[in-house]
């Protein structure tokens, strides 16, 4: 199924399914008003939506209408958690690298994690408001899944059967800040502004064969202020899978349906593929050439993200966002 969230004036939204190529929707109402609960009774109203789905896509649902993603909020306008890891450890490498320092060897075996802002996600056509261009703008494109309930000291293969829904999500961070909050060791509690999402959450068996064991091997695409400048591949470099995140978060606690779980800027080892975030490119830069050229984002900047299946068409739609100025 194909999932998302129309504005209606109130802080959820109201629950469309969308057809396989994007071009249509239809509202849910009969079956649930909000995601959540879908989420929260999975077993009972999935199969519902599956069907409404399924006579959507071959034109016999009797009240569609075109889909207009800029009607849409994040398919979850707000979730019970957020959490955000580091599954791309060549991100580390890189950035580590950049400032003559080692990557500790724990990385490598248990997942940097971070709890991130839940309570007002942005659509993927919304503003992204931003009190100075001075805090060092910066997008990060991302995977995220939702989960249904996970139990404390789940295995990543028991993790993996818990993820009911995929998206992608543009993680905005404030890089100036984060270095602060890092030597306070207290969190990204002013360093990360709201995260977006892409106008369609997927359930897994929507990417066939493109998603692998908590893996999507698909091409994620990046366009800053018009000019494409990252078409990295998401699957083969993740170095933690999906379960492997989630049963990390598991490990002393309960993990409730609606619980939202990204991976990190995607990050390729080879340069010419280009990047996930402004910096990482920084990190080649000072690499090559001693010193980072790339300036973080300005107000008036876009931002564009997207990902295709393998028959060339867009799986999730696309986030695409303007950097403005808090009024």
């Amino acid at each position: 199924m194909k999932l998302a969230t129309y504005k209606d004036g109130s802080r959820d939204g109201q629950l469309v399914v969308v057809s396989r190529d994007l071009s249509s929707a239809h509202y849910a109402t009969g079956i649930a008003h909000r995601l959540q609960q879908l989420l929260d009774d999975w077993s009972f109203v999935a199969p519902q939506l599956q069907d409404l789905y399924d006579s959507l896509n071959q034109g016999k649902a009797r009240h569609a209408f075109p889909f207009n993603p800029s009607q849409c909020m994040a398919p979850l306008p707000r979730a019970y958690q957020r959490v955000e890891g580091c599954a791309y450890l060549n991100h580390m490498e890189l950035t580590h690298r950049a400032r003559n320092a080692t990557v500790p060897e724990s990385f490598y075996t248990d997942p940097l994690m971070h709890q991130g802002g839940s309570y007002d996600f942005l659509g993927p056509c919304d503003d992204v408001a931003c009190v100075s261009e001075s805090h060092g703008i910066d997008f990060e494109a991302e995977l995220a899944v939702v989960t249904a309930d996970v139990a404390i000291g789940a295995t990543p293969e028991q993790a993996l059967d818990r993820i009911r829904l995929v998206m992608l999500a543009n993680s905005v961070s404030l890089r100036r800040l984060i270095s602060a909050e890092l030597v306070e060791g207290i969190g990204s509690a002013r360093s990360k502004p709201a995260t977006a999402f892409s106008p369609v959450a997927v359930t897994p068996d929507e990417l066939g064969d493109a998603w692998d064991r908590g893996r999507v091997h698909l091409t994620l695409q990046v366009t800053w202020n018009d000019r494409k400048v990252g078409l990295c591949e998401a699957g083969p470099e993740m170095t933690f899978h999906f379960g492997q995140l989630i049963a990390h978060r598991c490990k002393t606690r309960t993990v409730r349906a609606g619980s939202v779980v990204s991976c990190g800027a995607v990050s390729n080892k080879d340069w010419s593929r280009g990047y996930g975030c402004i910096a990482e490119k920084r990190a080649m830069e000072t690499i090559q050439d001693g010193q980072p050229t790339t300036e973080f984002m300005r107000f008036g900047d876009s931002i564009r993200m997207e990902m295709k299946g393998r028959d060339g068409a867009s799986v999730f739609g696309a986030i695409d966002q303007k950097i403005v100025a808090v009024r």
